[in-house]
């Protein structure tokens, strides 16, 4: 599969990817390498992953990072209540000692968490890292292991080699710094936001029952709102979102009602300050300039 072949494959469940991201997922596919995607968040991260993971015919799994998140959480954990009952019937029997421990210690124990589900799959599966930036700095020396060996080991069953490589996605807000070590062993690209033809493009693609004037006036608009100092961008979710309200209200031009058209903000505005500063008149002006 050649990057054009992949880019179009993209296309037709509804990922528009530019040629540079095109290339960058190419070369994790072929390489087998980790992709690191940074970009502000709204700009279509995640939904790389989701879109790959139906190009691809594979499954997705989603590792969600949070403060806090740590290896039981992420890469396996043992089903303690599975154990103690087995510990319980297995006196009840009279049976003790090594043969107990060594079943309640084997995989039909473990907890698979995203990490190791991973793989163990029979089929590569897209794993989507999502967020790592939000995770401690100390998460990411267990994700060493898995990136650099596909490998995760359990101390009472020694190392869990991978069935398949997965295809992994990692990505980050740029909320802190990753480790040197995190992103060497990664690729990497920058996601943009869209330009005006490529939006155009994946609102058409989502929405195609947007007529060809009403589409040209929303990208516009929002691209303009992009401009604006606001504490929260609307990304492509939100602009998409803003379509469908526009269509399920009736509206066929943002220049006709700025009541309505204001109301509608609801899908692209985030935050309390932003809805003081996105007046509907701020609002009528910007739709002027996009119509």
């Amino acid at each position: 599969m050649t990057w054009k072949t992949l880019q179009s494959a993209l296309a037709a469940h509804g990922y528009i990817a530019s040629d540079d991201l095109a290339v960058a997922l190419h070369l994790a596919l072929t390489l087998e390498r980790p992709l690191l995607l940074e970009g502000a968040a709204g700009v279509g991260k995640t939904e790389v992953a989701r879109t790959l993971s139906m190009a691809q015919k594979t499954k997705l799994i989603r590792l969600q990072c949070y403060e806090g998140l740590d290896a039981s959480q992420a890469i396996y954990e043992w089903n303690y209540q599975r154990q103690l009952l087995t510990i319980r019937s297995a006196a009840e029997d009279g049976e003790t000692g090594k043969s107990v421990e060594d079943r309640i210690f084997s995989r039909d124990f473990l907890l698979e968490r995203p990490l190791l589900a991973a793989i163990t799959q029979e089929t590569p599966p897209v794993l989507l890292i999502d967020e790592i930036d939000r995770a401690d700095e100390e998460f990411e020396a267990y994700l060493l292991e898995v990136l650099s060996d596909y490998q995760v080991s359990v101390p009472e069953l020694g190392t869990i080699a991978a069935t398949s490589k997965p295809i992994v996605i990692l990505t980050s807000n740029g909320t802190r710094d990753l480790s040197d070590a995190l992103r060497r062993r990664c690729l990497y690209t920058f996601v943009e936001y869209p330009d005006r033809t490529t939006e155009l493009a994946i609102l058409r693609a989502r929405c195609p029952e947007v007529e060809a004037r009403l589409a040209d006036q929303i990208i516009g608009f929002v691209q303009k709102l992009r401009e604006e100092e606001l504490e929260k961008t609307p990304g492509i979710a939100e602009m998409l979102d803003f379509a469908a309200a526009l269509i399920g209200l009736g509206i066929a031009d943002l220049t006709d009602d700025p009541a309505v058209l204001h109301s509608t903000l609801t899908t692209l505005i985030k935050t309390q300050s932003d809805q003081a500063q996105i007046t509907a008149e701020v609002a009528a002006r910007i739709a002027g300039k996009a119509a």
